[in-house]
């Protein structure tokens, strides 16, 4: 569970402010503050919203800045009125992406099209690859030293087009760009703590891979704590984590695709990062990043640790079962080819 989950009263929100104060009757309080500037782009879509919320629960962020090309200041307004420290500001459109990301420590990005009945990720390349190596362009020109966090889908894709335009640019550092994955261990924790009958805090589960489809791996092998699980146990809880994206589209019947669970997971990692920033011992997620873990597949999602530095380790997967060994060999054609469409996309 999220530490920045428990809210009291200590943190009263002024916008604009240098110093934030809370007045009890006679007697003036002044807080400490986070210091990271985190900005959210595509914070007035589904993820956004609620990921701009969580994000302004967060006490390691003093500035929270919210871009969309309509409708953030709104949504900032909304927001800033909740008693935490954060300073919120909304941004709206490309005039301000500049205002919106100078200084910026972490950037979010879960901007773009969502997912609809009979879609998949790769659906919304064309739309999405477009929006992602926009918002980088911005990145790398005003803030190239922040640590990027991508959701927006097909993360496969996505991830890999971020990382040319950063290079074209000059700016590009391995370390510091990541594809969002922590849904996907989400998914897995709490569909083995159900199925298995144990109670979910208590859950360690590592998912690698990618983050679609076949190439979503939950490792059940390394599970904690580990249950005898049968042959139809391993094989159900991994279809289901790697349908789950399609049971929430389908669930919403056409009017909405995973936005909250995605703007949680999204905002489970970005603390795991600011903690990292902030030089915490022990911050491992997994996360899909440049990577040489699995030969000849250059991006791939595993345990990372985290650091002042973004990714200061990346584990390798351990070892496996045969059931998931016969699955990392069955993405490997998905995945190199989504990674290669994105590369070439950025390139064109």
């Amino acid at each position: 569970m999220m530490s920045f989950l428990k809210v009291g009263c200590n943190f009263i929100p002024k916008i604009q402010a240098q110093a934030v104060c809370c007045s009890h009757g006679n007697v003036q309080q002044q807080w400490t503050r986070g210091k990271r500037t985190v900005a959210v782009l595509g914070a007035a879509g589904g993820i956004g919203q609620p990921l701009g919320l969580l994000m302004k629960l967060n006490p390691l962020v003093s500035d929270l800045r919210l871009f969309d090309i309509a409708g953030t200041p709104g949504v900032a307004c909304d927001i800033s009125h909740v008693n935490t420290q954060a300073m919120v500001a909304g941004y709206a459109g490309d005039a301000e992406l500049e205002k919106a990301l100078k200084g910026c420590h972490l950037v979010i990005i879960p901007a773009g099209v969502p997912r609809k009945p009979g879609m998949t990720r790769d659906d919304l390349f064309n739309i999405n690859a477009g929006i992602v190596k926009s918002l980088c362009l911005g990145i790398a020109k005003h803030c190239p030293k922040a640590l990027v966090n991508i959701i927006s889908n097909p993360v496969n894709s996505t991830v890999p087009i971020a990382a040319e335009v950063f290079k074209k640019a000059g700016t590009y550092d391995p370390k510091r760009l990541f594809g969002v994955t922590t849904l996907d261990v989400v998914r897995a924790r709490t569909f083995y703590a159900v199925r298995m009958k144990v109670p979910v805090k208590e859950v360690d589960l590592p998912v690698v891979g990618g983050h679609a489809g076949i190439t979503i791996l939950p490792v059940f092998s390394q599970v904690k704590p580990k249950k005898q699980m049968s042959a139809a146990d391993i094989d159900a809880l991994t279809k289901r984590t790697q349908d789950g994206g399609t049971e929430v589209v389908q669930a919403k019947a056409g009017k909405g695709s995973a936005t909250l669970s995605m703007a949680y997971a999204g905002a489970l990692f970005a603390e795991a990062c600011l903690k990292g920033l902030e030089g915490a011992k022990g911050v491992v997620e997994c996360a899909y990043v440049e990577s040489k873990v699995v030969p000849g597949i250059s991006f791939f999602s595993s345990k990372v640790r985290l650091g002042p530095n973004g990714a200061e380790e990346i584990m390798g997967l351990g070892d496996l079962s045969d059931y998931e060994k016969k699955a990392l060999e069955a993405m490997k054609k998905e995945l190199i080819g989504s990674i290669k469409k994105g590369v070439d996309f950025a390139k064109s």
